[in-house]
């Protein structure tokens, strides 16, 4: 297990699937909230504090994302003051083609300017597809987990999340209610308008 802190209410927390095994937690039953993963977690909180000075306290938004070879990902954020499901509450009602939110990664940009430093500090790592939405005054930017190759995905993942965040909006959300600015081709759209 490894924890990071990335901001002063964000820390992201790395398990290997041995740590998952150790546990006798298997991939399917990490999605499930069961008891031994509920354990886990309040371990995880515990680590956090005692090597970053992470702590608990009031209402907190927890996210998770599965990577092919390494692990597990968790990000916790504390919310200020409303519960995540509140938070989320801006988001309109998923349609039922809404896909799977472990089969795609969104991030959220505040500024285009961070939308182009985002990807040109990917691009030195490798290219994939990726498709880039305006949607509620903010740029989203996703791609399949698949589309990215397994040797670059958690140094993509680390950069998205240092210029952007990881967000609860599916690329169904944003296909229906996002305007689209570039399908699939993002990287290169910013390169070429933006980078050269």
């Amino acid at each position: 297990m490894r924890v990071e802190k990335i901001a002063r209410n964000k820390v992201r927390i790395f398990i290997s699937y041995d740590d998952l095994e150790a546990r006798g937690i298997d991939k399917e039953e990490l999605w499930q909230n069961g008891k031994k993963v509920q354990e886990l977690f309040w371990d995880m909180m515990e680590v956090a504090y005692s090597e970053v000075g992470f702590e608990v306290v009031g209402p907190i938004a927890v996210e998770a994302f599965s990577m092919p070879k390494e692990g597990v990902v968790v990000i916790v954020t504390q919310v200020p003051s409303l519960p995540r499901q509140a938070a989320l509450s801006e988001v309109p009602d998923l349609p039922d083609e809404a896909v799977d939110p472990f089969s795609a990664s969104v991030f959220r940009f505040r500024e285009f300017d961070d939308v182009i430093g985002a990807v040109q500090a990917v691009l030195t790592a490798g290219y994939f597809a990726c498709s880039l939405y305006s949607f509620k005054g903010k740029y989203h930017l996703f791609f399949e987990d698949d589309a990215v190759d397994e040797s670059i995905y958690e140094t993509v993942w680390a950069i998205m999340n240092e210029y952007g965040e990881v967000t609860a909006v599916t690329p169904a959300v944003l296909e229906e209610y996002g305007k689209l600015i570039s399908d699939r081709h993002a990287l290169d759209v910013v390169q070429d308008y933006f980078l050269k």
